[in-house]
């Protein structure tokens, strides 16, 4: 039976790896924190005082907590709606005013919306016109992104989404499968940028036209939350668009009078003020 966790031991987990590798996970939720946590003791038979120690003692073994902390289920075209909404509404707003533009999958994860996205502009015609930067503070799922690389059982679901995403061909024109892997077409990536950045303590980086961080600050507390909103509106031109998850929403924040809802049902917002 796995223990339980107090909040002594929490604060002790996030102030050592606030001091000593800098992440910055004191605003997380607590109550999502902990469960996370309680998985990783689970799986590498830990209990908290050793994870403390492997923590301290062991600095390659962030990656490896981050890897298992931080949340990685994702699908290609999840919510297809949102990726309708995105080619028939969001996306032609911009390129009334823009031929070539940025946008930022903030919290990519293991890289599908990444590709969705890169399939979308490639079916509009533009996938040469658009720079992507995709960012994640976990390195491991960020490889993983780069390498296009996704277990072959993950692509009837991704299917299903393209189909009800109303796409132009079939999701099979853009992979290869051998081994019961698939692997997506390299080009689709010819205009992304992979780095790693933390949206708790990163710097603004660029400029945007749109930004997509959809259901990852569910996992933050109300003054977090906050502090990344600040961050993504800085870090929008003006009269760009923010996408945020469903459950997610920006009316109660100190820049919610600065956006406009562009599509309330999708969540997406555009900025009207510096």
């Amino acid at each position: 039976m796995v223990q339980d966790i107090d909040i002594a031991d929490l604060k002790r987990i996030t102030e050592l790896i606030h001091s000593k590798y800098g992440y910055d996970f004191r605003n997380y939720a607590m109550s999502s924190f902990k469960r996370r946590i309680l998985r990783i003791i689970e799986l590498k038979s830990l209990t908290i005082d050793t994870l403390v120690k492997r923590l301290n003692d062991s600095p390659s073994f962030i990656n490896e907590f981050l890897d298992e902390l931080t949340v990685n289920v994702t699908e290609m075209f999840r919510d297809p709606s949102f990726w309708r909404i995105m080619r028939d509404e969001i996306i032609p707003g911009i390129l009334l005013n823009h031929k070539s533009f940025n946008i930022w999958h903030a919290g990519c994860s293991s890289g599908e919306e990444v590709l969705s996205m890169a399939i979308l502009l490639k079916e509009m015609g533009i996938h040469n016109d658009v720079s992507l930067y995709a960012t994640d503070l976990d390195v491991n799922v960020l490889e993983r992104a780069k390498s296009a690389s996704y277990p072959a059982k993950n692509m009837d679901l991704n299917e299903k989404n393209y189909i009800r995403f109303e796409g132009k061909w079939s999701l099979r024109d853009y992979y290869k499968e051998e081994n019961g892997r698939v692997t997506f077409d390299k080009n689709l990536f010819n205009n992304v940028t992979f780095r790693k950045h933390d949206l708790v303590t990163g710097d603004i980086f660029n400029k945007f036209d749109l930004i997509l961080c959809r259901n990852v600050m569910i996992y933050f507390n109300q003054t977090l939350q906050n502090e990344v909103l600040k961050k993504f509106h800085e870090s929008l031109f003006k009269y760009g668009y923010l996408a945020i998850g469903s459950k997610e929403s920006l009316i109660w924040c100190d820049v919610a009078n600065r956006f406009l809802v562009a599509n309330n049902e999708e969540k997406v917002y555009k900025k009207i003020k510096d």
